[in-house]
């Protein structure tokens, strides 16, 4: 396999995992967008914010999420995002998924 199929094959993995890794985020405190990318970042999740918008969108039509407006003391207001009660039940799912998941894929390894 080439490296190009690689780093697809790894961009579709964190891509699909990016809305959990959101929501575990707001779930610790809210965030404005480039928060979050730095704190995706930090652990390695590279997202830039036309990817990034479109998935907080989606997730606050979902009820997911809302937000709020703050002033700012370096430049103009910041958008935070936080979780409501249905994002951190959705939240508290996936942690089951992905625990489940993991498992499931121990004992393939294995």
């Amino acid at each position: 396999m080439n490296q190009t199929n690689i780093e697809n094959i790894k961009s579709q993995m964190r891509r699909g995992v990016l809305e959990y890794c959101i929501l575990s985020i707001l779930d610790k405190s809210d965030a404005y967008a480039s928060e979050l990318i730095g704190k995706l970042k930090d652990a390695r999740i590279i997202v830039v914010e036309g990817t990034l918008y479109p998935l907080l969108t989606r997730q606050k039509n979902q009820g997911l999420l809302t937000y709020r407006w703050e002033e700012s003391t370096q430049g103009p207001p910041r958008k935070y995002y936080s979780l409501t009660d249905k994002g951190r039940a959705v939240l508290l799912e996936m942690d089951k998924v992905w625990k489940e998941l993991v498992e499931t894929l121990d004992i393939l390894r294995k």
